[in-house]
């Protein structure tokens, strides 16, 4: 019989001897305003003992949980951080973590977090007990009345992590904290995806309604830093600005602190569809809708003929079954048949299903106009003479016209092209006109550049307007590889006009980049024997012939110094006027001097 040696086995330390044994560290992580750059305070994280399977805050607290022993934890992570922070004598605020459960805990046993800071050496004003997103709220009254015992026992209040979990509007509404802390999700890489840019702006419109500090969580990025501090959110926290630590820095790194204090300001991510096009989207339905009365399935010809008579701008009438169409009847179609001698006699009494359409384009209240165009492709010529049925849930609501459907589409199609350019999808001049007042507003320097292509008419003359069309999409393209993203804003004002408006300091050297690109690049859209010749043969406006070269992109540049500039309309006349330069000069390449132009030098 042989005996193996075996190592002694090795357990780790329950949460209660952690605590006994003041084996819990603090670290702290800074809070920066973006007004001035400065740190308004920290947030208090807790660590258990360094190089073991408990170090990690996730560890301790899973371990917590099997033990239960999750509050005695929180509290004993409170009191780590607030002797730590005591000890640092640094200024500002301390922010601690505690759920709902521990802060409910706190008020019943008589011992709030107020209490604790007291007792660890820190005026309680300078606390902030941040409520975690894991907190379960079995009784929001009851909670809420723990709330204000905090608040009066000298902290503030936190909700943590806001739009994760149960970190909702019901309880910023409720609750209604001193601060609340945007969850990371939401803020990395909030520069390039619309849909976080939305949803935190539509935070920000709710922080300053209800008069909350916003706090941006997880901010890795200096794009995203200028995002969120241009949004108008308070603070914000992250790993750029800096990583916990036992002893934080108590000022910014410098090229952070450089950023925050720089003149330029973020392009804003582009969004998939303007809310001011959806808005007119939901108007125009709504307008489009005539509330007319309907008849039954019961109803007769000659009812029909009473309704019309009463009615003589009604176009059509819906007939309904309980409440929900079946079918339409379109006036002129009615009442010429209805004229026909001896008609009156022989249908008058009978059903009015006989003349009706009885496979009627129905059109639900929530739809889009472009659902409502896409229904009338049909080859049923008739949808647009007796227009479509409006229902809500199913149930007969009224009516809309074809005519007034295929205004609404139109209208809602050249207000869209304002904010997105439909070939390029490039931002249109609503976009471009808000970011020159933003960067206006702002005082920051910048410089407006407006690109647009000489021999372009003579170009689609030859070869139409679908191969024009791929002309201008391949400047798009060119234009946007010379962008920096996050400081240049690229817009299409229309035709082979496009407007860049640059805060990257070497924009001289990405114009010159753009232009060469072009220029080559445009050859490939002409036939060999006319890319050898150098050009075509066309016409001038006066029907001469007249030989014309390659499509050349030309670029008038205005230096435009901060605080110069008096909104929108001034840089873009400015801009035309450099661009006008540009076509004259052989290089196709201008720059101007605001001041020159306001002074009336050129």
């Amino acid at each position: 019989m042989s005996l193996s040696l075996c190592a002694p086995e090795t357990h780790a330390p329950s949460i209660r001897q952690l605590i006994a044994s003041n084996a819990l560290r603090a670290v702290f992580q800074p809070i920066v305003r973006f007004a001035d750059g400065e740190i308004i305070g920290y947030e208090g994280l807790i660590r258990g003992p360094a190089g073991t399977a408990l170090e990690s805050p996730a560890a301790l607290f899973e371990q917590a949980a099997h033990e239960q022993q999750t509050i005695a934890l929180e509290q004993a992570a409170a009191r780590a951080c607030i002797a730590a922070f005591a000890r640092l004598a640094r200024s500002g605020l301390l922010f601690v973590n505690f759920s709902a459960a521990a802060i409910e805990s706190s008020i019943i046993e008589c011992q709030t977090p107020g209490d604790l800071a007291r007792a660890g050496g820190l005026d309680a004003k300078r606390l902030v007990v941040e409520l975690t997103e894991q907190s379960v709220i079995a009784d929001a009254d009851r909670f809420g009345a723990s709330v204000r015992a905090l608040r009066a026992s000298g902290s503030q209040f936190a909700l943590d992590d806001y739009g994760s979990a149960n970190a909702s509007m019901n309880l910023w509404v409720r609750l209604a904290p001193h601060y609340v802390k945007i969850d990371r999700f939401f803020v990395a890489d909030i520069a390039r995806d619309p849909l976080k840019f939305e949803a935190v702006k539509a935070m920000v419109s709710f922080a300053n309604a209800s008069g909350a500090l916003l706090i941006a969580e997880g901010i890795e990025t200096q794009a995203d830093l200028e995002i969120v501090r241009d949004l108008g959110i308070a603070c914000a926290q992250g790993y750029l600005l800096g990583r916990p630590a036992a002893s934080p820095d108590a000022r910014l790194p410098e090229p952070v602190a450089n950023a925050l204090r720089s003149g330029q300001i973020a392009v804003y991510p582009a969004r998939t569809r303007t809310s001011a096009t959806a808005d007119m989207n939901a108007v125009l339905l709504e307008r489009m809708l005539v509330e007319a009365p309907a008849l039954t399935v019961r109803s007769r010809n000659d009812d029909v003929v009473r309704l019309f008579n009463a009615m003589p701008l009604l176009h059509a009438v819906a007939i309904v079954d309980d409440g929900r169409p079946v079918a339409l009847i379109n006036r002129r179609s009615f009442m010429d048949q209805y004229a026909l001698p001896y008609h009156r006699e022989v249908f008058g009494k009978r059903p009015c299903m006989q003349f009706a359409n009885v496979t009627p384009l129905v059109v639900e209240r929530g739809s889009t106009l472009e659902q409502i165009a896409r229904l009338f492709a049909s080859d049923d010529q008739r949808d647009l003479s007796d227009g479509f049925i409006v229902t809500d849930n199913g149930r007969y609501v009224g009516l809309g016209t074809g005519a007034s459907m295929v205004r609404a589409v139109t209208e809602v199609r050249v207000e869209a092209a304002r904010y997105a350019n439909p070939l390029t999808f490039l931002p249109g001049n609503v976009p471009l006109n808000s970011h020159i007042d933003r960067l206006v507003a702002h005082g920051s320097a910048f410089v407006a550049c407006y690109f647009d292509l000489d021999h372009f008419k003579p170009f689609n003359d030859r070869y139409g307007y679908w191969q024009g069309d791929e002309v201008l999409k391949a400047t798009a393209n060119t234009l946007a590889s010379v962008c920096e993203p996050t400081r240049d804003f690229l817009g299409h004002v229309g035709g082979d006009d496009f407007l860049l408006l640059f805060q990257s300091d070497d924009w001289r050297e990405r114009i010159e980049q753009a232009i060469a690109a072009f220029n080559e690049l445009v050859k490939r859209f002409y036939a060999p024997e006319e890319r050898l010749a150098g050009g075509i043969l066309g016409t001038d406006r006066l029907g001469r012939p007249t030989f014309f070269g390659f499509v050349r992109l030309s670029a008038g540049a205005v230096c435009i110094e901060a605080g110069a500039a008096r909104g929108s309309a001034h840089v873009s006349t400015v801009a035309a006027v450099a661009k006008r330069w540009a076509k004259e000069h052989t290089r196709g390449f201008a720059v101007l001097e605001l001041a020159e132009f306001d002074t009336g030098t050129i």
